[in-house]
């Protein structure tokens, strides 16, 4: 399901000039004064509704799932992915971590630590069930496992923990990973069809079998778990267990706390994503049915005795579409979605909401915040009904009620990049004055794509340079980044730091007569000559603009340490310019420049240079990136956990490859990654051309090395 994304910068600018001093030399004496080009508001909701960081602003790791603690109060359990549970207060002021789940395998996005759920009865007997995966001599192993808390909710212990289901998993997607305890007492357990691509185990409509089910367990029957009566199969036809089946892969399901009605999200292939209320003994298709689509329509398919989704949305010919099932809404503070069943999908970061028709009855389709610039990988519910969105970035966001908005009034967001304050409005290719121009030393490779690059600060700010180098910007600025194909302007894309001092990508599209550049609501796709240009959506730009990253990703002082041509004539080092002109509070230590790739420092140097640039904002401690590899430039290579280690994510059908195997790029995943455009690419996604330079780089400097460390 998830996720590695778009490296995404920004763009173009031309100072103010000085020319009174400096002999022939003009010299930028001073910052010019920016009273237009400062982060805008965020664009409204098309209803009374919007995003609040909660928990404090706490900026979490893979975060993946949420549950109220037995505890009560503002108390939470919240996962993340990589096997941590942790005890968050919802302002933010208790945050400790209860249990770390061991031996945890997480060799692909979805796999990890993917569900949680406390027993109905856990103020009293303190259990919990947890959904994670491990692996075992190459068998990836889904676990459904209890585990007691203590006395005062602080911790687990992990003595107790027990696995009372394993399943083994075919492949490493696919595995579901929600777990729910309905109004009957009973867990609810979803499993996808066990992962490829089409389900070629034909799992979904084998009622034998536990993979692409829904099923439904007695926790506290006869150990392991028994099976309530009523399960369709209890007495025999299918696997006791099974509650539903026909599922692809369901994430993220909820009970709605007023009917009891469960709702789930499952989902598609490469064509549609499906909401469905999940009933005993349903068959929701998979895999003769996508949605309520033939899934090989040339062979036609059954659709005698299927349960059709209640609602589904169409990828528009992009396989970009990612379903997470939400609750119901049953709280107070937002009365016009009292009872509106709530979904949202991953890589558009729209939050959708099922509104019943007043004349039919039947459920409409609406948005309820459109392209949120998140990636809602989960929700979670308070007792009271109020929801709460998990943005796989980091935060979690409330759904709170947008007092000062009229759902018909016009988001003041500049549809034009004319109107955004930081380009001249009757030359839009042409920054303003407080825009100022940067270069850096090693370029992320975007599909061949010519760029400029500017950022912009509130007057009366600076920012200053962290100890790892990147630069902390001010609320209010903004970082550009234009593309270019063949000295055509395709896109400008701005990076902006809300009030709420949370980051925010916008992505404009340049006209083809070049007069402006319109904002994009969500991810699309153009051609322009012979070339083919990808525009990300708001919460992919984020996807790898994370904090672990840096969130600006070029405006690092490793990056920036070197000399930049200005458009008014002078040539200085940047950082010494940035400290002269008031960007920067202090000029910087030394820093250790990255090399530039073909013109300064040797091939090892170089190719780490690129690796940091192009894969290191996902794959570091604390990024995006699958399993435990680091690609950031200073880090030594025997640390990098790179050079002979097992592909986690598949050997790309090349016996006895690694990620990094000495001497042999063709036995390298990271070098075959590389040299693909399928959908074992990295870049995950923004890359559809194969830099040929940048991987002939990595190829050289891979049949160099003797030995791993």
């Amino acid at each position: 399901m998830l996720l590695a994304l778009l490296p995404f910068l920004l763009t173009a600018c031309s100072p103010t000039v000085d020319e009174s001093d400096e002999g022939d030399q003009p010299w930028q004496k001073t910052r010019p004064p920016n009273p237009t080009c400062v982060a805008p508001a965020r664009p409204l909701s098309t209803r009374s509704v919007e995003f609040v960081a909660s928990f404090g602003g706490r900026e979490f790791t893979r975060p993946v799932g949420m549950v109220p603690s037995p505890e009560g109060g503002d108390i939470w359990t919240v996962i993340q992915q990589r096997g941590e549970v942790l005890r968050v207060s919802e302002d933010g002021t208790v945050g400790t971590a209860m249990f770390t789940v061991p031996e945890v395998y997480m060799g692909s996005s979805e796999l990890g630590l993917l569900g949680i759920a406390w027993h109905p009865h856990a103020a009293e007997n303190r259990l919990a069930f947890l959904n994670y995966t491990t692996v075992d001599g190459g068998q990836i192993r889904s676990h459904i496992a209890r585990v007691e808390a203590s006395a005062d909710f602080q911790t687990f212990d992990g003595t107790t923990l027990e696995s009372i289901l394993t399943l083994d998993q075919p492949y490493e997607n696919h595995n579901g990973g929600h777990l729910a305890f309905g109004p009957d007492g009973y867990l609810y357990v979803g499993f996808g069809d066990g992962g490829s691509g089409g389900d070629p185990h034909g799992n979904g409509q084998d009622l034998d079998v536990l993979l692409g089910k829904m099923l439904r367990i007695d926790v506290d029957g006869p150990a392991p778990y028994g099976i309530p009566a009523d399960n369709p199969f209890a007495a025999g036809g299918g696997a006791p267990e099974v509650y539903a089946w026909g599922l692809r892969n369901p994430w993220r399901y909820f009970f709605d706390p007023e009917s009891g009605a469960l709702w789930a999200g499952d989902v598609g292939q490469n064509e549609w994503e499906e909401f469905d209320l999940i009933e005993r003994g349903g068959d929701y298709g998979w895999n003769d049915m996508e949605g309520s689509h033939c899934y090989k329509p040339a062979q036609g398919c059954e659709t005698a005795g299927k349960v059709l989704p209640v609602a589904e949305y169409a990828h528009d010919g992009d396989d970009s579409a990612s379903i997470t099932g939400g609750p119901v809404y049953r709280g107070a503070a937002i009365p016009e979605l009292e009872g509106v069943p709530l979904f949202a999908d991953v890589y558009s970061g729209t939050v959708y909401g099922l509104f019943p028709d007043p004349v039919s009855g039947a459920f409409l389709t609406e948005e309820v915040i459109p392209n949120s610039g998140t990636l809602p990988v989960s929700f979670g519910q308070s007792p009271e009904g109020e929801v709460f969105v998990i943005d796989y970035g980091g935060l979690i966001h409330a759904l709170v009620p947008t007092t000062d908005n009229d759902p018909g009034e016009a988001s003041s967001f500049p549809s034009l990049l004319s109107e955004t304050g930081c380009f001249e409005p009757n030359r839009p290719s042409e920054p303003v004055d407080a825009l100022f121009p940067y270069d850096v030393n090693s370029p992320l490779w975007s599909d061949g794509a010519e760029k400029r690059r500017w950022f912009a600060l509130p007057d009366g700010t600076t920012p200053s340079a962290l100890p790892d180098g990147d630069l902390d910007l001010p609320v209010g600025s903004v970082v550009v980044k234009e593309f270019r194909l063949k000295d055509t302007p395709v896109e400008t894309r701005l990076l902006v730091r809300h009030e709420d001092g949370n980051w925010a990508g916008y992505s404009y599209r340049w006209r083809a007569d070049g007069s402006d550049a319109d904002l994009l609501a969500a991810d699309a796709a153009a051609t322009w000559g012979e070339d083919d240009w990808r525009y990300p959506s708001r919460g992919q730009c984020l996807a790898c603009h994370t904090t672990a990253a840096g969130r600006t990703l070029g405006l690092t002082t490793p990056q920036l340490d070197r000399t930049f041509d200005y458009p008014w004539g002078e040539t200085a080092n940047q950082l010494d310019q940035f400290a002269r002109v008031g960007l920067l509070t202090v000029e910087p230590d030394a820093v250790e420049a990255l090399p530039s790739p073909g013109h300064t420092g040797t091939v090892d140097e170089q190719a780490r240079a690129y690796l940091d640039v192009n894969c290191a904002n996902c794959h570091l401690p604390g990024g995006t990136g699958l399993g435990a590899i680091d690609l950031r430039f200073a880090t030594p290579f025997a640390e990098t956990a790179l050079c002979g280690a097992e592909p986690i994510h598949g050997d790309l059908g090349v016996a006895g490859a690694t990620l990094l195997s000495p001497g042999k790029p063709d036995r390298s995943v990271l070098s075959l990654r590389m040299h693909t455009t399928d959908a074992n690419r990295m870049p995950g996604m923004g890359s559809d051309v194969v830099d040929t330079e940048g991987t002939a780089l990595i190829d050289q400097w891979i049949a160099a090395i003797a030995a791993c460390p």
